[in-house]
């Protein structure tokens, strides 16, 4: 059973195990229900049919009957709700863990918003179905039976009038479960859509503004806001209407129960004790039907929810043994790779890229250099030939060993609000604040961080929104020397700089490339002129490789990219 919880509401073992325990507190607490019940028909005995049981008796047993029900509602609640946040807490650091070991790819195909919603709301629907709704339907289905069998066996025909009615209204309710699912499926999937198109709206705000797009966007959130109101009130409707079947066909319990009941009693076939507890027992799991009925309509919601965690921890991760690296030559061979299947991107790559020298990536905008850099630092796996360090195929070394070896600057850059100090220190998190400053110092940071209000204890806003997109860069490159790996990939860190700023960032690399491998991209083919290698990619493929000197010769498509180079240093407005 226990693995049935954890496929079934994407639990945890742990969250599984405890639901167990809240499942059988729930089955007690619905059966000691019945108990003052029973001391009503023990009273009605005495006092109807002659029956005489001392006071002390029935003191003693409400005593134990309200201390039995006491402790068992606190064990429930403890098991229901207590249990309930250690495992929405256990859920969201698994897919926390789950999300940190797979490859970029999974981000590029997923929107972070809606990850994000995974973790937060999905996880607290299955916290909220876990205190409520869960133990209680699971019980319910031991409980049950086990009722229908005491029932039908004392007296068939009233048992059967009593379960009857309820095992068919609660059959309209599991018969509608398909469509209630798929109608809370396309009511989450909007409301998803929802969230996404909010989020991009937030993010591209200046955009928006610049180019005058508020009305168009307005009216388009308005659109996706009508058609969740619609679903949100189609879902409803597909909750509601089996719900209302189911009820009606249950009250036939209790009025067949009084009606037959009281011809049975006439005609001498039950005494009026009998009566009263099977209109009893048609009350009590009625109550506990209706009680299951809402939980149903919670747990159909679930589904969807549900199926977004099993992605998520189904998705394949990068597997990997840890590796010592010592060498750090890079070679490609026959490298392929795709972001989707429809779409090739590198085709056959081959080139290597040696320790202590500077390999450049040349190429026109879209060749697949980037691409080639991701692979690299298995951001991304490729997905044919094979990409080696030290002789080792990448594929089998852990992300951690690798990502000890590598530092990476991407042109996009991505910073977090907090100081300029933390910020930098996220490339190396045990280092100390003067080996902080020595790589903003490397990186031409410390000119303008001593400008800021507080310095390197400046809190630098979301992504760095309070820095210029050259300050940005260069925070970013700072963390890169502050890890100080044997190997550097740089894309395009002079993209956001003005020259005299590349110019220092530049000097300063020279420092460090001693004994290292550096891969570079750059479309500023003066700044790679004199690197040990250049790559020229054409594409998805190594057209070329060799001296600045020697593509001048063998190369047309570096040549044609010099020619354009020059014109655009030479252009004017």
């Amino acid at each position: 059973m226990r693995k049935w919880l954890e496929r079934r509401f994407a639990l945890t073992p742990q969250g599984a195990g405890d639901t167990m325990k809240a499942i059988l507190a729930s089955f007690l607490v619905s059966l000691s229900a019945y108990a003052p019940a029973c001391l009503l028909l023990l009273v009605i005995d005495d006092f109807v049919l002659g029956h005489h049981r001392p006071a002390a008796f029935y003191i003693v047993l409400s005593i134990v009957i309200l201390v039995v029900i006491l402790i068992l509602m606190f064990i429930e609640y403890d098991s229901m709700y207590n249990t309930t946040y250690r495992e929405s807490a256990n859920l969201r650091i698994e897919i926390a863990d789950r999300l940190n070991r797979l490859p970029l790819s999974y981000f590029s195909r997923h929107d972070m918003s809606d990850l994000t919603q995974t973790i937060m709301s999905d996880v607290e629907a299955i916290e909220h179905a876990m205190s409520h709704s869960i133990p209680k339907f699971v019980a319910f289905f031991f409980y049950f039976p086990l009722l229908a069998v005491m029932l039908i066996g004392y007296n068939w025909k009233l048992g059967l009038i009593v379960i009857v009615p309820i095992a068919l209204g609660y059959g309209l309710i599991a018969l509608s479960k398909r469509v209630q699912i798929r109608m809370n499926k396309k009511y989450y999937l909007q409301l998803r859509k929802n969230s996404e198109s909010f989020q991009e709206a937030i993010e591209n705000a200046q955009e928006i503004r610049s180019f005058g797009l508020n009305k168009t966007l307005r009216s388009g959130l308005n659109a996706q806001m009508e058609e969740s109101e619609k679903l949100h009130l189609l879902s409803e409707i597909t909750s509601a209407i089996p719900l209302l079947l189911s009820n009606i066909v249950m009250q036939l319990s209790l009025a067949l129960v009084i009606i037959v009941g009281i011809n049975m009693m006439i005609n001498g076939e039950i005494s009026i004790l009998v009566l009263i507890a099977y209109i009893i027992a048609a009350l009590k799991i009625k109550e506990a039907v209706d009680t299951i009925s809402e939980n149903v309509s919670e747990l159909y919601y679930l589904d969807a929810r549900i199926e977004r965690i099993n992605d998520i921890r189904s998705a394949e991760v990068q597997e990997g043994q840890d590796t010592e690296i010592s060498s750090c030559d890079i070679s490609l061979q026959d490298v392929t790779f795709a972001y989707n299947e429809d779409t090739p991107v590198l085709n056959g790559v081959t080139f290597e890229a040696k320790q202590d020298e500077v390999t450049a990536l040349v190429g026109v905008s879209g060749c697949g250099k980037t691409s080639i850099l991701r692979l690299i630092s298995r951001l991304y796996d490729y997905d044919g030939g094979t990409i080696t360090i030290d002789g080792k195929d990448i594929q089998g070394i852990s992300t951690n060993s690798l990502f000890k070896k590598v530092s990476i600057v991407f042109q996009d850059v991505t910073l977090f609000n907090t100081s300029v100090m933390e910020n930098i220190r996220l490339g190396d998190k045990n280092a100390s604040d003067a080996q902080v400053m020595e790589a903003a110092r490397l990186a031409g940071c410390d000119e303008f961080i001593s400008k800021l209000p507080e310095g390197y204890d400046t809190k630098i806003g979301e992504n760095g929104i309070t820095l210029s997109g050259g300050e940005r860069q260069r925070l970013s490159i700072a963390r890169a020397f502050l890890k100080d790996a044997p190997i550097v990939i740089l894309d395009e860190i002079a993209a956001a700089l003005d020259v005299e700023n590349e110019k220092k960032i530049q000097d300063s690399l020279n420092q460090l490339i001693a004994g290292k491998t550096v891969i570079i991209i750059s479309h500023r083919l003066k700044s790679v002129e004199h690197v040990n290698k250049i790559v020229v990619i054409d594409a998805g493929k190594v057209e070329a490789s060799g001296t600045h000197e020697e593509l001048l010769d063998t190369s047309p498509t570096y040549q044609k990219l010099v020619k354009n180079a020059t014109l655009a240093e030479q252009f004017m407005y």
